[in-house]
């Protein structure tokens, strides 16, 4: 690779670096030349480095290039047969909305959880698989013409995803895929983004899974909450930590990552950052000086609160100004997935239900009731196969009160809170087009003076909650909501050509 063409100086000496690391554990990158793996070396370490620094640059770039040396990209939906000799790369994210902002960037990568669990294929079909991922001949599969083998070969071209391929194929993800199964053996290489996400648990596991892991993040986000403003970070060696500190040159004119490197100005207190953002917006529509919340945006894109309280309320209004009722959802409303509430009995349906995308946190989007009582229909955002119907738990919180509304529940299944407002610390992770930012709540922040990590929380809180805008920041300043321009929609979801049956499977 010319380096030179596109990487800055210190992403050049990052990519030297894990260069360096990657040829120590067989796979040499300038001659393409890959050895077995070794068993007992292991090797870790992080590009760190603050929003627009060019880490997810560097990563696509280190893809290409193992790619092009012979490593086997292992995804979520489909793993080859293992070979001695075989080099694989997995890329990972904590979040289906932050694999899905890779594989926007041409990344093909999945969630940490999906890695976990890997799809049983039938036989018969899993010869097509071996096909599409070049580890076998054109099959020949009764009923299927050569035509629809062709829209296969040509789907998976463009996109990566066997289940897609299939689906172009005129198949349905109940034809080919049996069931699920926990991985009970390591993999190879491991990238994985938004590593500041990671908790000491996630880390140890992933460090038992891949014997190389190289790990991106940025430390000015926050800390995962049960790390007490720590991150794994923190207790890596300084030598195995390439750190980007230049904006590249693509964001050099970004107006949302001029004010959220802004932050990093130690004399920079609250007010004078507002009237810094209230400039920015005068001169450039990248950066919106809000009076109100607008409500049209809350469906696809959560408003960012600090205070749960404050979530709660926006919620309640949400619903109100969709004249919601309260003993059913809307076709539309926005959900954030809250776990999975199953015995363990029930393994094979929660592995069922997690893999399909239904992990803590994901963002989903209600479609409608399902056939049976208790089920709905869900659209996952960022996932790979994104509309699934499973037994649902959802619970609206009200304010000032304990409990939470149930308007209906299966017996068990997945759960979920509202997701019209989340707070700034389950946003990360995520990105989207318009992103919100409740400015009162920082500002209650900023009178308390609580600090994290040796900064000001709210400077962090306004720092992760300005870095999720792609397109154009909101700062809300007043505490007002807009009316909606018309019902909530669902349209413009991405429909699955073929979803698993998983409301039949899962009760």
């Amino acid at each position: 690779m010319d380096s030179a063409l596109t990487l800055s100086q210190d992403q050049a000496a990052a990519f030297d670096n894990i260069t360096e690391m990657l040829r120590a554990a067989g796979v040499n990158l300038e001659d393409s030349l890959l050895t077995p793996p070794r068993d007992g070396k292991s090797s870790v370490a992080a590009v760190v480095g603050k929003a627009g620094s060019g880490k997810t640059l560097l990563l696509a770039e280190l893809v290409k290039d193992l790619e092009a040396a012979g490593v086997h990209i292992v995804s979520g939906d489909y793993e080859g047969k293992r070979t001695k000799d075989r080099r694989t790369l997995a890329i990972l994210a904590p979040t289906n909305k932050a694999a899905s902002v890779l594989r926007m960037r041409g990344v093909p990568a999945t969630t940490i959880h999906r890695i976990l669990y890997t799809p049983v294929y039938d036989p018969e079909y899993e010869r097509i698989a071996e096909w599409l991922a070049g580890q076998g001949d054109r099959p020949e599969i009764e009923g299927l013409t050569e035509e629809a083998l062709n829209r296969a070969f040509a789907f998976y071209q463009t996109h990566k995803s066997i289940p897609g391929a299939l689906a172009a194929a005129g198949l349905r993800g109940s034809d080919f895929i049996t069931g699920w199964k926990r991985r009970d053996e390591p993999l190879d290489i491991g990238f994985v983004d938004e590593g500041s996400m990671l908790d000491d648990r996630q880390y140890e596991d992933l460090k038992e899974i891949f014997p190389t892991l190289l790990l991106f993040g940025d430390p000015a986000q926050l800390a995962p909450v049960n790390q007490s403003g720590a991150m794994i970070f923190d207790t890596m060696p300084e030598q195995s930590k390439f750190e980007l500190h230049r904006i590249h040159r693509q964001d050099a004119d970004n107006p949302i990552l001029d004010l959220a490197h802004a932050l990093a100005d130690p004399q920079l207190d609250f007010h004078s950052f507002e009237q810094m953002v209230e400039e920015t917006a005068k001169r450039d529509d990248r950066v919106i000086w809000g009076q109100r919340v607008e409500v049209d945006l809350m469906a696809r894109s959560p408003v960012l609160v600090w205070r749960n309280a404050t979530r709660i309320r926006l919620i309640n209004a949400f619903r109100a100004v969709y004249d919601a009722p309260e003993d059913r959802m809307l076709e539309g409303e926005p959900l954030i997935c809250d776990g999975i509430e199953l015995p363990l009995k029930h393994r094979k349906k929660r592995l069922d239900l997690e893999a399909r995308g239904l992990i803590k946190g994901a963002q989903v989007i209600y479609l409608g009731p399902g056939r049976k009582p208790g089920f709905s229909r869900l659209h996952v955002i960022g996932a790979e196969d994104p509309q699934v119907s499973a037994a649902s738990i959802v619970k609206i919180e009200k304010p000032d009160e304990e409990e939470p509304f149930i308007p209906f529940a299966a017996r068990m299944g997945a759960t979920f809170l509202h997701g019209a407002a989340v707070t700034i610390h389950k946003a990360q992770g995520s990105q989207w087009e318009d992103v919100q930012v409740f400015a009162p709540d920082l500002y209650v922040a900023a009178k308390m003076g609580r600090v994290e990590a040796g900064q000001p929380l709210w400077k962090r809180l306004a720092y992760v909650a300005i870095t999720r805008a792609q397109e154009r920041l909101h700062w809300v300043v007043r505490n007002r909501l807009s009316r909606p321009s018309g019902p909530l929609r669902v349209d413009d979801l991405q429909v699955a050509p073929a979803p698993l049956k998983l409301e039949e499977e899962i009760q």
